[in-house]
């Protein structure tokens, strides 16, 4: 271990043990995360053992630098087995102040307390590190994740824009370090990922560069059995509505560990997706689209907006464009968002309209909807045997959207509330 000073010789054998739970935990994918948790806790236990076992800790003769060593590694070992360990805390403040050097030190440090969510402590163990060792990576990876968590909480923190920028630059720092790790590359991703919610979910070339990022990941070869990169990178082609795609991942994952959360993204996807087309269909089958459509023609807009129906719209963005609607259903869809509606033009087109970060209690089923700007998109594809196929506007922004010829009110807007649930690697 790089990190750790002091007489190596006498705690070699200790801290080629700490070594290879150190690769259990950040390399190797097991096939379930309580497997791989039950591997750490037996690895760590008879390192500990081992540790207690060394003659020179039996007699207590350590020298400062032996007692920070031993202190090091025991504090280590013990968040290996428990997380937040306030045992665990106190050996490594101690050994920190004897010894303020050792790297590692600061990262468990900083680990442990974070494990009670002292995200804000932790940060400041993590850029301690950072001051002894300016080019470590796992300080950067863990500098990258705080940060994104501190965006990710539910109350507000300040300069979210700054820390989430910060977040992307310690990850870009890490993969200048080495740019075939794949784990920096992850690390990269979530850090976009979180971006692009904080944006309000308007700027899409974080989407992209979060998935560019994670395709980088998936080309080193410890992290092509990672279910946690396969997750995300999933919920990006969600997002994206690249249904297909994130229908793949999500099965793959859940295959990886059916423990995971992936099975029922899968399951909850494909039920929005069953939803839409019984609806659609229903509406088909009609004999007529339920009155009044016609008052839709005569909804006033503005003047600089070209009114147009769904049929007339154009693959991607159609500026200066405008379409409204009668809600006819809600979809349910079991996750935080996106929210879905099927919707019906003034000709008696009907479309799927889905929106990003706004409250479901914005719109409901016989609201009129004015969609300003409207990014339209045809799905076409087939999983498990069933075709799937309908026309979508997609919403982002509140101002594309008027709810019975009024401006939604920012109070309907979320973004923290609508973060996806990321698996931490």
């Amino acid at each position: 271990m790089s990190s750790s000073a002091g007489k190596e010789n006498v705690f070699a054998a200790v801290i080629e043990f700490v070594k290879q739970v150190d690769d259990i935990h950040s390399q190797v994918f097991l096939p379930t995360r309580q497997q791989k948790a039950i591997v750490l806790k037996e690895q760590a236990h008879l390192a500990i053992r081992d540790l207690d076992a060394i003659p020179i800790v039996l007699e207590k003769r350590q020298s400062k630098e032996d007692h920070a060593m031993y202190l090091y590694l025991r504090g280590k070992l013990l968040i290996v087995t428990s997380g937040y360990n306030q045992e665990a805390a106190q050996h490594l403040t101690n050994a920190l102040k004897l010894k303020k050097n050792i790297v590692d030190a600061w990262i468990c440090l900083g680990t442990c307390v974070w494990e009670r969510g002292h995200l804000d402590k932790a940060k400041i163990c993590y850029k301690c590190g950072l001051e002894q060792d300016p080019n470590n990576k796992e300080i950067l990876h863990h500098l990258s994740a705080v940060g994104r968590k501190l965006c990710e909480g539910e109350t507000d923190v300040e300069n979210q824009e700054e820390i989430i920028s910060e977040s992307i630059k310690h990850a870009k720092d890490a993969i200048g370090q080495d740019v075939h790790d794949g784990l920096s590359w992850y690390i990269l991703g979530n850090a976009c990922l979180t971006a692009y919610f904080l944006t309000g979910t308007g700027d899409h070339d974080m989407l992209f560069q979060s998935l560019k990022a994670y395709k980088n990941a998936a080309k080193d070869k410890k992290m092509q059995e990672s279910i946690e990169l396969c997750y995300n990178s999933s919920m990006t082609y969600m997002f994206l509505e690249n249904y297909w795609m994130a229908l793949v991942g999500f099965e793959r994952a859940g295959l990886m560990d059916p423990t995971c959360k992936s099975l029922r993204q899968t399951l909850n996807l494909r039920d929005v997706l069953d939803n839409i087309d019984s609806l659609l269909k229903k509406m088909n089958d009609a004999k007529g689209i339920p009155s009044p459509t016609s008052s839709l023609a005569s909804v006033e807009l503005d003047p600089s907006y070209e009114r147009a129906t769904v049929d007339r719209l154009t693959e991607g963005l159609n500026e200066g464009k405008t379409v409204t609607g009668k809600v006819l259903f809600s979809v349910e869809n079991r996750s935080k968002g996106p929210i879905y509606y099927i919707v019906c033009d003034y000709n008696r087109n009907c479309f799927v309209i889905t929106i990003y970060g706004v409250r479901r209690t914005a719109i409901k089923e016989e609201d009129q909807v004015t969609l300003l700007d409207p990014f339209y998109h045809y799905f076409d594809f087939e999983w498990k045997g069933k075709q799937y196929q309908f026309n979508s506007v997609r919403v982002d922004l509140l101002r594309q959207l008027c709810v019975n010829g009024a401006i939604v009110s920012p109070e309907h807007a979320i973004h923290r509330s609508m973060y996806t649930e990321f698996m931490e690697g």
